[in-house]
């Protein structure tokens, strides 16, 4: 009995080495592909028969008739764009717009349903730059918000053709703001010193740790007016019919308000308007997942050998 039991000790370390040396492997492996996005296509008209055929013969007690296809439709092309603060999803926007213009033409359109509170200048720039590729090829955009697109999601949202948003939605925010927390005088109290080295006046105007002067927030603040102002010009120049000097104050306001300062064309939800569109136009949403993580590249070929099958 003893030699069984350290017979099935030695199995049991060999098997936790061979399955920590599995994952090691495999992770190196799946770290060192480069495996091209996934495009996922889904056609929103078969799923909204399907919801409408499902509900008619359960509470109608009867099938619907099936629509024959008409080849030459328009395409209307849905993507969903959830932002953050650094405007994470920005890499699959720009690979869902790259196929999207291979093959849209101008008789097609771009739906983005945008979700964002916005957030650092450039990633949200380059978000609004992508959607820009779109305007360039004369193929008309939309963008519906259903919840928030402030600041840096108004930045992007003022590219399209036509924004819509639910009533309740929150727009505008067109301001910049910057914050950052100051450890000198606990630091000095503490006898504790910080050496700061630069080369270049201005290399950096504020700090966490250092003594921060007046000339340094001078700067900074010069630094966010040119910030602002290269904001509310590029607004302007998309929406020409805005007041900007009214509505670039740093406010925001609900959709339904928005409406009446002409920062939204309609007030709709992006469910009532896809469907309206689906009449006329063949409709697919557009999706790239995200990439996985590091643990879940790790995991992944554990659980494929745990379940093989699943």
């Amino acid at each position: 009995m003893e030699f069984l039991s350290q017979y099935g000790l030695f199995l049991l370390k060999t098997l936790t080495v061979v399955i920590a040396f599995l994952v090691i492997f495999a992770g190196f492996f799946s770290m060192s592909r480069k495996p091209r996005p996934k495009l996922e296509v889904t056609s929103l008209n078969e799923h909204y028969e399907h919801l409408h055929s499902s509900m008619s013969k359960e509470i109608l007690g009867k099938k619907l008739p099936k629509k024959k296809k008409d080849k030459k439709q328009p395409t209307l092309y849905v993507i969903d764009f959830h932002g953050d603060l650094k405007a994470s999803q920005v890499e699959q926007l720009r690979e869902e717009i790259t196929a999207i213009l291979c093959i849209a033409k101008p008789e097609d359109e771009v739906l983005v349903r945008l979700d964002s509170p916005g957030g650092v200048v450039n990633s949200y720039g380059l978000a609004a730059s992508q959607l820009q590729r779109i305007r360039d090829k004369n193929i008309p955009l939309t963008i519906s918000i259903d919840k928030i697109a402030a600041s840096g999601g108004y930045l992007m949202a003022c590219v399209a053709n036509h924004i819509i948003a639910a009533p309740f939605a929150i727009i505008g925010s067109i301001g910049v703001v910057a914050q950052m927390p100051n450890f000198h005088r606990w630091l000095k109290n503490h006898n504790i010193d910080v050496e700061l080295l630069t080369a270049g006046e201005y290399k950096r105007t504020l700090t966490i740790f250092g003594e921060n002067t007046e000339k340094g927030r001078k700067k900074f603040q010069e630094d966010l007016e040119k910030i602002h102002t290269a904001f509310r010009n590029y607004v302007a120049n998309n929406r020409e019919e805005l007041d900007i000097d009214k509505i670039a104050t740093g406010e925001h306001w609900l959709a339904k308000d928005a409406f009446d300062l002409k920062l939204v064309d309609k007030l709709s939800t992006s469910d009532d308007y896809l469907i309206q569109k689906m009449s006329e136009y063949k409709a697919f949403k557009l999706a790239i997942p995200p990439k996985a993580s590091l643990a879940n590249k790790l995991l992944k070929p554990v659980i494929r050998f745990m379940h093989p099958w699943g």
